[in-house]
């Protein structure tokens, strides 16, 4: 029976070899892996797999597909519901959603979602797959701040419903958080990314990179001056969290962010690049998400010994399974229940270690989590050239603060109902900067949501 096969691994370049250069860490399935790993499937009558996908890809449909061998059609099946497949496939987390409720995970392992998304993906690029066209326009005018996934997924939707999409970028490069924030060895930025984001415009969308919104153009005068029919703001959350600790301004402390855009956007990895970052011999990540597990396996490579420190338990580590696991495996050194309370300095000014304190688990936060108390004359130092602060990001207060009508909550996020529509009307918002920083796939749910939220608006403007 297909529920008796077990699942198919995935081939990785080994650790040892991985931890010493930016090539993607995942190699994929091959077509006999893919369609072996697909046959597997149920094609359960009631798929919660689909319910459990924030843009509700047809998963039985499309894995059903690749069993059969007929990739094309499977990779059409998913441009039904996502414009991002070959990036989603690669960093969505899979095991809390589509596969965290695929019913073979109940009594053995859930089918590989992900990774049959990244196949088909990569087939399609590869071999010639379905292309997307432009429709006619229907004479409406959609603005869209920022081009990270909530930017990218609402306007796919848009375009294909025949509206004319510009989306404004403030970096010199389309993609958001998807090419400064995750780094080459999970996400290849011009194989991948770049492909996906072509897609969304071969749909007729126009990207302008280099506009910063509230600053080279304000919401407002998109509406009022410029003729757009509503404004989508995705524009995340990157606005880096610092602990108010002792020594947080000495050299060699710097955000997760600041480390990944230097090395991810600006390729300061690459020796053709002269961008400069800091990591030295020895480096410390303070966090536990996924962007600290990206800023330690980053600074690995780049020839540091690298220690996590993360004030609760590995149990209650908020990055994915598998980020984890591989950051291990190449030599990343986890620090648990460990919280520092000073940087401190050499006579230069630089970082020379970190003073923390031991912790220890006390009642559940409102998280549910069990908060974590520190240990009475516990303190101890690590010795390291770098902090990095990974301790999430708010969004920028900038486009609130340049848009009339447009409230924000007290953690600075924009305030927009289950379908993004904000206090102003004729502006929605999506992603990040609605949620805080969250995932790439939440963030083009919110996307789907706002883009039929806006067809909405505009159609009932006409009537």
């Amino acid at each position: 029976m297909a529920n008796r096969i077990p699942r198919v691994p995935v081939r990785e370049q080994e650790p040892k070899v991985r931890a010493t250069n930016f090539e993607e860490v995942c190699y994929g399935y091959n077509v006999e892996e893919a369609q072996l790993e697909a046959s597997r499937c149920l094609n359960c009558r009631n798929p919660r797999c689909v319910a459990a996908c924030p843009v509700s890809v047809k998963i039985p449909e499309f894995i059903a597909k690749v069993a059969e061998g007929d990739f094309s059609a499977a990779a059409s099946v998913i441009a039904q519901d996502s414009s991002l497949p070959a990036i989603c496939g690669r960093v969505c987390p899979q095991e809390t959603q589509c596969e965290g409720s695929c019913i073979l995970g109940i009594k053995s392992e859930p089918v590989a979602i992900g990774k049959l998304e990244r196949f088909v993906a990569d087939w399609s690029r590869q071999n010639g797959g379905p292309a997307p066209e432009a429709v006619p326009s229907n004479g409406h005018r959609i603005a869209v701040i920022g081009s990270g996934p909530a930017g990218l997924a609402c306007a796919s939707d848009l375009a294909k419903l025949g509206y004319e999409v510009t989306i404004f970028e403030a970096l010199h490069r389309a993609g958001g958080v998807l090419v400064y924030g995750i780094p080459e060895f999970r996400l290849p930025k011009d194989e991948v990314v770049e492909a996906e984001i072509n897609a969304v415009k071969a749909l007729g969308v126009k990207i302008e990179t280099n506009v910063v919104a509230g600053r080279t153009v304000k919401i407002d005068d998109l509406l009022d001056g410029e003729g757009f029919d509503a404004v989508f703001v995705g524009s995340g959350a990157g606005l880096p969290k610092f602990m108010g600790i002792p020594g947080e301004n000495l050299n060699g402390v710097c955000s997760a962010n600041e480390f990944l855009t230097r090395n991810n956007l600006m390729k300061a990895y690459r020796n053709d690049y002269m961008t400069p970052i800091h990591a030295g011999k020895k480096v410390v990540v303070v966090g536990g998400g996924n962007v600290a597990m990206d800023a330690a396996r980053t600074a690995l490579r780049l020839g540091a010994e690298t220690t996590i420190v993360y004030r609760r338990t590995e149990n209650e580590l908020p990055a994915r399974r598998e980020e984890v696991h591989h950051a291990k495996e190449e030599g990343i050194q986890f620090a648990m229940l460990t919280n520092p309370v000073e940087i401190l300095g050499d006579e230069k000014g630089w970082v020379r270690a970190v003073r923390c304190i031991r912790m220890e688990l006390g009642e559940p936060d409102e998280s549910g989590r069990r908060s974590p108390v520190a240990v009475p004359g516990s303190e101890f130092e690590i010795e390291t050239e770098t902090v990095i602060m990974s301790l999430g990001t708010s969004p920028n207060p900038l486009i609130a603060r340049t848009t009339a009508g447009l409230e924000t909550n007290r953690r600075g996020c924009l305030v927009a109902d289950e379908n993004g529509a904000t206090t102003r009307e004729g502006v929605f918002a999506g992603g990040d900067a609605v949620t805080g920083a969250a995932t790439v796939i939440l963030a083009m749910g919110a996307g789907r949501k706002a883009a039929a939220a806006i067809h909405e608006y505009v159609q009932s403007k006409k009537a």
